[in-house]
């Protein structure tokens, strides 16, 4: 096949090992909505201040009675709480005092609170000489006022270090939450002698339902909203699936390991954001054991979906030479997938860098790209052996597979349209509280697929009238042909010649001679 070559899969397979090498690199220790600041924790230079982002959640107001003495009460406070939050700085930089080193929290609404005049083309944080002398501000410290919308914000409050000191630690202290919105945590400090000061301790974000990040906890509901659609799936499937046993194609048997694997992926997600609510650390074992099942589906059902479309198990027996190269593309596909969902998921809270995303995501769409020229090239192929052999039922049944395939690849690439407008026009993460459908829409269009395939190949009495059978009204591909040698004469001892002769009406007939 043309559009297949041994150098492709070769350059897709290289490309995957390196995403893999590179990839994980970014995978930290799991966190969730605690967020741990490591001793290596440096502060990196923004405009003329030095900078430590210290997170970004979206957490709801708790419209519950904070003074209520009920349980209810006290388990829908929403708060940040700072714990054991430590400066530490070389014994060599220790001899001066220093000014303020400030934990600022503000909401994204009040982020033009933050910082003053331009300086040097970005916006002034610290105050300098110049603002000092108008009376702007305090030279040295961060220069901030409160907002005119949300009293008492934003939180500012920080430490200072004394000559000789080489640590200085922050009170642990809770902020109730009393506003919906994105908050936004960023350590800061303005002098320049301490570039090579770290910190360490941990915050913990709390939403009113739980520890799940505001983005994310409408996906607890909606992985128990698709497990239990899995689930009704399953029972038509399986019901199906035992009434007629005998009558079930290799084909069937693929499409109940789907299921079966998206039954699992749901139920471990569902289970997996739940204990994420419930303590604020996401589980290692199951996120992995989700995102593998999740990969493992999405894999075979593209593999499934190819092979159909080659005609395999309906119009052709085997599928040849190609066998290597489908299980090739499948497992650079898995490869890529799982390297990419493992980074996505299993690391830390705060997002990986555009730049890192956009590289481990960029094999996997071309897979998927490749997945689907070959899918509609296999159809076209398909669909014109069914229509010159005039075997209608088949035909009908690839037809509306067909259909249903391109409205599926027309809605992807549409979202995908959608996803890069609201991320593009979302630079603060305003609209977090829709982040949750981006990826939602994903499972329910793979769902809403995999209920057609379904109906399209359900277990029935006349199962077997869709499947190959050798009856010689069927053709392969050349490479799956047997070559046909015609007979050559036959010579005895007591024939001393034989002549092969076409009688008038085509049969073959034998004249002797002595």
């Amino acid at each position: 096949m043309p559009l297949v070559n041994n150098s492709y899969y070769y350059s897709l397979t290289a490309l995957t090992v390196i995403t893999i090498v590179l990839g994980s690199r970014f995978i930290n220790k799991i966190e969730g909505s605690v967020h741990i600041y490591e001793g290596d924790s440096k502060f990196s230079k923004k405009g003329n201040a030095f900078v430590v982002h210290g997170g970004s959640e979206g957490i709801y107001y708790s419209h519950l009675n904070p003074d209520s003495n009920s349980t209810k009460s006290s388990n829908g406070d929403a708060f940040i709480r700072f714990e054991e939050i430590k400066f530490q700085r070389p014994q060599e930089a220790s001899n001066f005092s220093t000014g303020m080193i400030y934990a600022i929290l503000f909401e994204v609404d009040d982020r033009e609170t933050i910082g003053g005049s331009a300086y040097g083309g970005q916006r002034a944080i610290c105050c300098t000489a110049d603002l000092a002398k108008l009376g702007a501000c305090k030279e040295g410290e961060i220069i901030h006022r409160l907002s005119t919308t949300n009293p008492g914000w934003p939180q500012v409050f920080g430490v200072s270090f004394d000559v000789n000191e080489e640590t200085t630690t922050m009170q642990p202290r809770s902020v109730q939450i009393t506003r919906t919105g994105m908050y936004n945590l960023y350590f800061m400090h303005c002098e320049p002698r301490l570039d090579d000061m770290i910190i360490s301790g941990k915050t913990i974000w709390k939403n009113p339902s739980g520890y799940l990040p505001g983005r994310m906890s409408p996906l607890l509901n909606f992985y128990g909203f698709m497990s239990l659609a899995f689930l009704v799936l399953g029972i038509f499937w399986f019901s199906q699936y035992a009434r007629h046993w005998k009558e079930v194609l290799h084909l069937q048997n693929c499409i109940t390991l789907v299921i079966t694997l998206g039954m699992f992926e749901m139920a471990l997600w569902y289970f997996d954001y739940a204990e994420f609510n419930e303590s604020g650390v996401r589980p290692t074992g199951t996120t992995i054991w989700a995102v593998t099942f999740g990969t493992v589906k999405r894999t075979v059902s593209r593999l499934i979906i190819l092979t159909v479309s080659m005609g395999y198990g309906v119009v052709r027996p085997t599928l040849g030479g190609l066998t290597s190269k489908v299980v090739m593309l499948g497992g650079t596909f898995f490869l890529a997938s799982e390297v990419l969902e493992l980074v996505e998921h299993v690391g830390a809270v705060s997002d990986l860098s555009g730049k890192a995303m956009l590289f481990l995501s960029l094999p996997v769409a071309v897979l998927d790209a490749f997945f689907i020229l070959w899918i509609f090239t296999s159809l076209s192929s398909t669909l014109n052996k069914l229509q010159a052999k005039r075997m209608m039922g088949k035909l009908d049944i690839y037809r509306k597979f067909t259909n249903a395939l391109a409205v599926a690849v027309i809605v992807s690439v549409g979202w995908i349209c959608y996803e890069l407008y609201f991320k593009s026009t979302d630079i603060y993460n305003e609209r977090w509280q829709n982040a949750w459908i981006i990826p939602a829409f994903w499972h329910v269009l793979s769902f809403s697929l995999l209920c057609v395939i379904c109906a399209l190949w359900a277990p029935s009495q006349n199962s077997m009238r869709y499947a190959y059978s050798d009856d010689g009204s069927e053709d392969f591909d050349k490479e799956d042909t047997l070559t046909l040698i015609k007979p050559s004469p036959v010579f005895t001892k007591d024939v001393s010649e034989l002549r092969s002769v076409h009688s008038d009406d085509g049969e073959l007939e034998e004249d002797k001679t002595e």
